[in-house]
């Protein structure tokens, strides 16, 4: 397939911004400046200044006595990346491939995206039209290059569409500066009376190369078709990302769950292929209004089943707001498992963890209440308690410890132990009485100690005497002192409740 390139050229792009933030400016000539050496200089005029002869690069003081009423606001030069970011997150709803090219283009990759707009000059039609509704003035054009399609944009008398491989034949007539070449070159080539490109296409290009340097035969050749020219995405596109564009704007929920269905097919159809399935997807809904509606689903294992995944989005469908219509869908699964079925014995249906029932009802619940609220933990092979278990990233993870079982654990275990106060007789006796939280508690079982020791390759610091304690209301704790009986700098801490 041929690559097809859009470039759109925002003549005005700062300056209708600021008029589409106040409408007063609309019928004013005016212009944004900066201070330099103690003028003003200005950096952008719009279109009414532009037709009084004001330009960019002359002092304000100039301008004004050409154009006494000329207004002028200070300029803003992060404005224009943080505007063509903006639109350019806009136009993915044309193409999954859109690049910014400062300080006032964007580049489109729109190979295989026209026909959904039954072809090109519908599909830049509905493009140009928006965005002269947004209140940008625009100029764009389709070819098979990007050099060809920004040359014609800026310099071609009717940008429009150039069919393939006509780039060479539109190129021909436009001057140097249409090849994205630096100043100097172009006035190098000026004087050398090379006023249009159809005077260098046919000269050797060891000459080329030999006055005007790679970087020029580069952006010629780029132009020409003969070099392929990278863009770098303002975002990404995934490896599994569906999209989905509606001939009429979708308002109601049916319709919604109409496209969420189509893409979970496709989608799920080319994870099945692979041997693959999804762990986080990513629904998002395209409005005319230029917002994102979104929501996002986990699974506790990889998953390709359309009817559980479709579930696991059916929960949270209510969360999309359409407004006045959503005119693309886009589903991503951003990240990808390898999914391996389990083998079945013959006369044995239990699973344990690998059970794909057991997954899929963990994710219902993740889905309804949010995905803290069920965690599977594993043994991690550490002294310190509180280091002894890691939460598992799946039901897939294996252990690489075993459990220690030979003492009591407490059923919950405090992330950070609490200070307590405590009366004790003789050295490594238990506790007698404990004070926690203003409540005192009197002791009436207890058992211990039990010495864990610091991890010296990790910190150092003082041992631990850990005591199981019950009190007389059959309540249970887990108790320990920190350092020696003897050393009087000693520490008393609750760590845990048993069940």
């Amino acid at each position: 397939m041929t690559k097809r390139f859009l470039v759109i050229w925002f003549c005005y792009l700062k300056t209708d911004w600021f008029t589409r933030r106040s409408s007063d400016l609309k019928n004013k000539p005016f212009v944004l400046s900066v201070p330099d050496h103690g003028r003003k200089i200005i950096t952008e005029a719009n279109l009414l200044a532009e037709q009084q002869d004001i330009f960019p690069t002359m002092v304000v003081a100039d301008a004004r006595a050409i154009v006494p009423t000329l207004h002028v606001i200070d300029d803003r030069p992060e404005l224009s990346n943080q505007l063509l970011q903006k639109i350019a997150e806009w136009c993915i709803r044309y193409s999954p491939v859109v690049s910014v090219d400062l300080p006032d283009c964007i580049i489109i990759d729109t190979t295989g995206c026209t026909h959904l707009w039954n072809g090109e000059e519908k599909y830049l039609d509905s493009i140009i039209t928006r965005l002269n509704a947004f209140g940008y003035s625009v100029r764009a054009t389709i070819a098979d290059t990007i050099g060809a399609a920004w040359a014609v944009a800026h310099f071609g008398k009717d940008p429009s569409i150039l069919q393939h491989g006509q780039q060479a034949t539109s190129l021909c007539p436009m001057p140097p500066e249409a090849l994205r070449l630096e100043k100097e070159t172009v006035e190098r080539l000026h004087k050398l009376g090379l006023t249009n490109i159809g005077n260098l296409i046919h000269m050797p290009r060891s000459v080329l190369r030999r006055r005007f340097g790679s970087q020029f035969i580069l952006r010629l050749d780029q132009a020409l078709g003969y070099e392929e020219e990278i863009i770098s995405a303002v975002q990404l596109t995934e490896a599994y990302e569906e999209r989905l564009n509606s001939l009429e704007p979708i308002v109601t929920r049916i319709g919604i769950e109409i496209a969420l269905q189509r893409l979970l097919d496709s989608l799920c159809n080319r994870l099945q292929e692979k041997q693959k399935g999804l762990r986080v997807a990513i629904f998002k809904c395209y409005r005319i209004d230029n917002k994102i509606e979104k929501i996002e689903i986990g699974t506790n294992r990889s998953s390709h089943n359309t009817k559980h995944l479709f579930k696991l989005f059916e929960l949270k469908l209510d969360t999309i707001e359409p407004a006045f219509g959503i005119e693309l869908f886009t589903l991503e699964a951003q990240k990808i498992e390898d999914a391996t079925s389990v083998q079945e014995n013959l006369w044995q249906r239990t699973f344990g963890l690998n059970n794909m029932n057991l997954s899929e009802l963990l994710d219902r619940f993740n889905g309804k209440f949010g995905t803290n609220c069920i965690h599977r933990y594993l043994p991690n092979e550490h002294h310190w308690p509180e280091r002894s278990i890691k939460q598992a990233s799946s039901l897939a993870e294996i252990p690489t410890a075993s459990w220690n079982i030979d003492r009591p654990r407490p059923l919950q275990l405090l992330p950070n132990p609490e200070p307590i106060n405590v009366t004790a007789p003789i050295p490594d006796y238990p506790p007698m009485l404990f004070r926690f939280r203003g409540k005192l508690h009197k002791v009436v079982k207890a058992d211990g100690p039990e010495r864990i020791e610091q991890e010296w390759w990790l910190q150092q610091g003082q041992h631990r005497d850990y005591y199981y304690v019950e009190d007389e209301e059959g309540h249970r704790y887990w108790l320990f002192r920190l350092g020696h009986y003897s050393d009087r700098s000693y520490q008393w801490f609750l760590h845990g409740f048993f069940a």
